[in-house]
């Protein structure tokens, strides 16, 4: 399950974001920057007030690429108590050294690696932390007025980050000016945490004071594990929101019909050998059935983003040439149907550049009726089986 990060500057705003339900309290200071450092005894009052009952990391502040710096601090902060250390590593040739440097300190504690998706981050740097000892890597964003995470690590690139992360055997984040629309677009990618701090606070100021029906909301948007068997207190329409699948006796709301259309990116496609080797312009029509969980929608719990869509095609198209349009079809619908809430998805792949119409191929796939036997989690699923293949192309 993707844990929800949530960055404190103190005590008072610790016990907030812990009632509220966050997983992780980060510590930091947001005016000194993405990775501004609290003072030591500030990091260790706070985790003495947390006493266990979340994780607790911090970060280390802004710092040079330099060795012994790095290492000194690492040290003062891990001398806290805290479960997690946050360090910084900005592009720079002395970045191996930095994580050679603290290997002694990794076989002790739990250190995560900070790159910046608006600084030219070396992904090429994961195995070599992993062979350190460290514990995890996120990826945030350097400039907190420079855009959000996607804007600076498009959907598409975001899985091969995750899987290089996961191959290398570390734990993986997401952070960087997240805000609400971006939760379930990244919850498709599964990392094991998402960090925030403007969502979190007054008038989305990260600056400001940590806001508690901010947190809230952040925290509704996300899964949460729960023990097994505990079955009080549900609200349905936030579990399906979440990810969960109401059963028979909750859909007399019906769905909703969302839809992607005349969506067009370059794909490497096509069976033919002078298709190799060059990408063509293949548009993508897409509309799925949705559960709904409220009669009054009013924010991101109630809806299932089209975004989710188009970062999937852009994902699938990423991975490489397809011979086949059904195979991409498929694909597509198999990603969408993953999703819970959606019952049927249609899918219409294009090919545009082979003669004076288009050609391809259209498929609708079905939700298996078992699936709405009972209240379950998101799990990925297969498109069901059946045909519904119109036309044909390869």
């Amino acid at each position: 399950m993707t844990k929800m990060l949530a960055s404190v500057m103190d005590a008072a705003e610790a016990e907030i974001v812990i009632s509220c339900g966050a997983d992780i309290v980060d510590l930091k200071n947001p005016s000194a920057g993405a990775l501004g450092a609290l003072p030591v005894e500030t990091i260790r009052h706070v985790v003495k007030s947390v006493g266990g009952r979340r994780a607790t990391s911090a970060v280390c502040g802004d710092l040079p690429m330099v060795p012994e710096t790095i290492l000194g601090k690492v040290e003062e902060i891990a001398s806290t108590g805290v479960d997690f250390v946050k360090i910084g590593f900005f592009p720079s040739e002395t970045a191996e050294a930095c994580a050679a440097a603290l290997a002694e300190p990794a076989s002790r504690n739990k250190l995560i690696a900070v790159l910046f998706a608006d600084r030219a981050p070396d992904f090429g740097l994961l195995p070599i932390l992993a062979g350190h000892g460290f514990h995890g890597v996120m990826v945030d964003t350097a400039g907190k007025m420079g855009g959000r995470l996607l804007d600076h690590l498009p959907p598409e690139r975001v899985p091969g980050f995750i899987e290089m992360a996961r191959d290398s055997g570390l734990a993986v984040g997401l952070a960087g000016s997240l805000e609400a629309p971006d939760i379930p677009r990244l919850l498709a990618f599964s990392p094991d945490f998402l960090g925030f701090r403007g969502a979190l606070c007054d008038n989305s100021l990260r600056t400001a004071a940590v806001d508690a029906e901010a947190v809230s909301q952040i925290r509704s948007l996300i899964p949460e594990e729960r023990p097994t068997g505990q079955t009080t207190g549900i609200d349905y329409r936030l579990l399906a929101a979440r990810g969960y699948a109401p059963g028979d006796g909750e859909t007399a709301l019906g769905t909703d019909r969302i839809f992607v259309r005349d969506f067009v990116l370059p794909v490497h496609i096509g069976a033919y050998s002078f298709e190799h080797g060059h990408a063509q312009e293949v548009r993508f029509d897409v509309s799925a059935d949705v559960l709904r969980v409220t009669s009054h929608p009013e924010d991101m719990r109630h809806v299932f983003s089209y975004d989710v869509i188009m970062d999937g095609i852009r994902s699938i198209v990423a991975r490489g040439h397809v011979m086949l349009a059904e195979t991409l079809a498929e694909q597509v619908a198999a990603y969408v149907l993953e999703n819970p809430r959606v019952t049927r998805v249609t899918v219409r792949v294009e090919k545009l550049e082979l003669g004076p119409g288009g050609v391809g191929v259209e498929i609708e796939r079905k939700r298996a009726k078992e699936r709405h036997g009972a209240l379950r989690t998101a799990a990925p699923s297969k498109p069901d089986s059946s045909p519904g293949r119109k036309g044909g192309a390869s």
